[in-house]
């Protein structure tokens, strides 16, 4: 890459929750007896993957003012994540997530939040002078329900495109939160074309664009401003698309523990690169690509080797030393 790095700050918007996890594995939920708590909330993750990669990052959003808000502020700021902008209220509490880990460290998830305190985090509390030009503003759809928070992520997109900032969004789809099915789709088709980055999985491609064909899907993708789309193939690897190219990494093969967390320390990784050299984006070429995407795969493959969300984020010296 060319030019001086001046490292710009990677700002993520929407919940922070607490991750109950369970001791025993390969049961459902009814059949947990025993849960530890973690801090999560996919933007707080990408948040804290970023800082512990040595970037530069701020989370906002809003949690309870109760204990459990106290531990996920405490935990961001122990990461080296700018807490200024994170919100406290009396009127809901802080989300929890309960978790239940299957064999192979997959998961399923019972959230309680009804509300809780990010969804009442509002458009009124958002201010048009926190980003710069080369800043990245990243975002997922959980908090894209229909709250005041989702008129929030509606004037932070606004105000960071107005500043010149990078949108980047991670649709992190999670059905049991939506009234219906649709609702979820039609919402995050609705905010993809606000992003300049989207960043999905295997998982989500035929839901979100409705094709089954994965080309086809793909590039149904490329609607707005959307510039780059990174796929996701879990043990497979990822594809980076632009519009003039693809390129694709394989996957790193490790025994996965739980994979809490994998997809936001993926692009915590991917947007602490961004964020060096943001104007890159607009020539970015095959090579960096490629050497991005492995950067990336190599922090998610050293998270589900461990147990968690926020505690199992890698440094770089471990991403570095990895493999």
């Amino acid at each position: 890459m060319e030019g001086s790095i001046q490292v710009r700050t990677v700002f993520t918007i929407g919940e922070a929750l607490i991750d109950f996890i369970p001791h025993e594995k390969g049961c459902g939920l009814k059949k947990v007896d025993s849960f530890r708590k973690a801090a999560g909330g996919a933007p707080a993750n990408v948040a804290c993957a970023v800082a512990k990669l040595g970037g530069r990052s701020s989370f906002i959003g809003k949690v309870g003012a109760d204990a459990f808000g106290d531990f996920l502020v405490e935990t961001m700021e122990q990461a080296g994540v700018d807490t200024r902008y994170v919100f406290r209220t009396n009127e809901a509490n802080t989300a929890l997530a309960f978790v239940s880990l299957q064999a192979d460290g997959n998961r399923e998830f019972s959230f309680y939040r009804h509300p809780s305190a990010d969804m009442l985090l509002s458009e009124a509390e958002i201010g048009n002078d926190w980003f710069a030009e080369g800043d990245i503003l990243h975002f997922c759809s959980v908090d894209l329900i229909e709250a005041p928070v989702k008129y929030a992520h509606r004037k932070a997109i606004a105000s960071a495109k107005a500043a010149g900032a990078i949108v980047s969004f991670d649709p992190n789809v999670r059905l049991p939160l939506w009234p219906d099915r649709e609702s979820c789709r039609q919402t995050i088709l609705e905010f993809l074309p606000l992003s300049h980055i989207v960043k999905i999985s295997d998982e989500e491609l035929a839901f979100i664009t409705g094709h089954a064909d994965e080309r086809t899907a793909i590039a149904s993708l490329f609607v707005g401003n959307v510039q780059h789309v990174v796929y996701t193939r879990g043990a497979e690897g990822a594809v980076w698309y632009a519009r003039d190219f693809a390129v694709s990494v394989p996957g790193q093969r490790v025994t996965a523990i739980d994979t809490t967390g994998a997809g936001d320390a993926f692009v915590g990784a991917l947007l602490s690169l961004v964020a060096k050299h943001p104007e890159f984006l607009e020539r970015i070429r095959e090579e960096s690509a490629r050497g991005m995407l492995a950067f990336a795969n190599r922090a998610a493959a050293i998270t589900v080797t461990r147990s968690g969300a926020i505690d199992s984020l890698p440094t770089l010296e471990e991403i570095e030393d990895f493999g």
